[in-house]
């Protein structure tokens, strides 16, 4: 399982946050919940968002595609805001094609909304960041 490291936005302390686990990731030193923004491909996507126990945004993406590179920014900025409520997996549709056929994504950027391991929403297309926003937060309310 991958492992990033997260400057916690608090104290500014280098923590270890694995890609796949239960629960929040939070600061080793000062308990601040972490931004939890993960990479995902055909081999890790069941451990990193099925098993998760937050609810789980995923981004299917690609380097290529314009409007993945849009929306890119409001999507890492979702997971630094709503760190401790959210998780934040980026699926590149190129390097994980099965991903994409598993889940019927027929174009890019699509946004899937995770919880207790099961879609329950998805969004198709590069929506604005105040769009993006309030569909996420109502996903986490619902």
């Amino acid at each position: 399982m991958a492992v990033n490291v997260v400057a916690c936005p608090r104290c500014a302390a280098k923590n270890r946050v694995p890609s796949g686990r239960a629960g929040r990731v939070r600061c080793a030193k000062c308990r601040t919940d972490l931004p939890w923004l993960v990479e995902a491909d055909d081999d890790s996507f069941d451990a990193v968002v099925r098993e998760a126990t937050l609810p789980v945004l995923v981004d299917v993406w690609a380097p290529w595609c314009g409007p993945c590179r849009q929306i890119a920014p409001a999507v890492d900025q979702l997971s630094r805001d709503l760190a401790g409520r959210l998780k934040v997996v980026k699926v590149n549709a190129d390097t994980a094609p099965g991903v994409s056929r598993r889940h019927g994504v027929a174009s890019i950027p699509t946004l899937l909304f995770y919880r207790s391991g099961k879609e329950v929403d998805r969004v198709t297309g590069a929506v604005p960041a105040g769009q993006l926003r309030a569909w996420v937060e109502r996903s986490l309310t619902d």
